[in-house]
């Protein structure tokens, strides 16, 4: 399945290619993320960038040694999340021109979740370390 998404001013335009026809939706609650959003990320797990128009406007600004953040370099918008050792693209889902359903399945980084706020839905979740494990032993398969 394939949707498109933009930036706030529209600067920047692209397609995203879900893995399955029943996309799932995921929680960051990270420190990082938390600062880059304002808030968790709500994000459209491994999908594939594709159709670009507008990439002069988008800056990558290396966040760690394993990942890279996306914006627009025009209006600001938070484009993606790059997990550079497994190559996948994590995409905050209000970016998307379309309304889609999607499953919210999981929560990461559980462990740096404030007090302040909480979700309701009962979801599969996950301290830092068990996601940097699961995604280590992702990258040996």
């Amino acid at each position: 399945m394939e949707t498109s998404a933009s930036c706030l001013c529209g600067s920047v335009k692209f397609d995203i290619e879900l893995s399955n026809s029943e996309p799932e939706m995921a929680a960051c609650h990270c420190s990082m993320c938390r600062k880059w959003l304002g808030g968790p990320m709500l994000a459209i797990d491994n999908g594939m960038l594709k159709n670009i128009t507008g990439e002069s406007f988008i800056t990558r600004y290396s966040s760690s040694e394993w990942a890279q953040r996306g914006f627009c370099n025009k209006c600001g918008t938070s484009l993606f999340y790059y997990l550079v050792p497994a190559e996948q693209y994590h995409f905050p889902v209000g970016l998307l021109d379309s309304e889609l359903q999607f499953k919210f399945s999981h929560q990461i980084f559980i462990d740096e979740k404030p007090d302040y706020y909480f979700f309701g839905n009962e979801t599969q979740n996950m301290t830092g370390a068990e996601v940097f494990a699961h995604f280590e032993n992702e990258g040996n398969s």
